[in-house]
């Protein structure tokens, strides 16, 4: 859970840093920029059903990360 966790936040950091390179060097195609920041707002959505899933289920204690 730990490892999923990780690779979900990696992967939100990414689609920000990409939306900000498409924000300040490619000003002429808005949909590659929207388009990545629609990736990091769904995985950050995903990681946090996930988190409350789990917290619910007992998987996941609060300050055990």
């Amino acid at each position: 859970m730990r490892l999923l966790i990780i690779l979900m936040l990696i992967g939100i950091i990414y689609s920000l840093a990409s939306g900000l390179f498409y924000l300040t060097r490619d000003q002429r195609d808005s949909a590659r920029l929207a388009k990545a920041l629609t990736w990091r707002i769904g995985l950050s959505v995903a990681l946090f059903v996930i988190l409350m899933i789990t917290a619910f289920l007992g998987g996941v204690e609060p300050g055990t990360l």
